[in-house]
């Protein structure tokens, strides 16, 4: 799915805020590896409903991140939080 492409405007709009880049950079880099998932659609049966479950686990993981920035929070997600940190300058 495209849920990156968010993150991707926020990212081109905001030059300044860290906090606003973070957020957008996080979401690139999270949500742009489980797109790569999707490719599990290939494989019948078994990869449909590990592609379903990656959805509808990364929608509820979108939903959380958007809230918690809405919020003004600063949510790290283990892996991508880092990376998305050393990027957002």
């Amino acid at each position: 799915m495209g849920w990156w492409i968010s993150g991707l405007v926020f990212l081109l709009l905001e030059k300044d805020n860290k906090f606003v880049r973070f957020h957008a950079m996080q979401s690139i880099v999270t949500f742009g590896v489980l797109n790569l998932s999707f490719s599990l659609i290939l494989i019948p049966i078994i990869g449909w409903i590990i592609s379903y479950l990656i959805s509808v686990l990364a929608f509820v993981l979108w939903i959380i991140l958007m809230i918690k920035a809405y919020q003004g929070q600063k949510y790290k997600l283990p892996w991508a939080g880092n990376f998305a940190e050393k990027q957002a300058g």
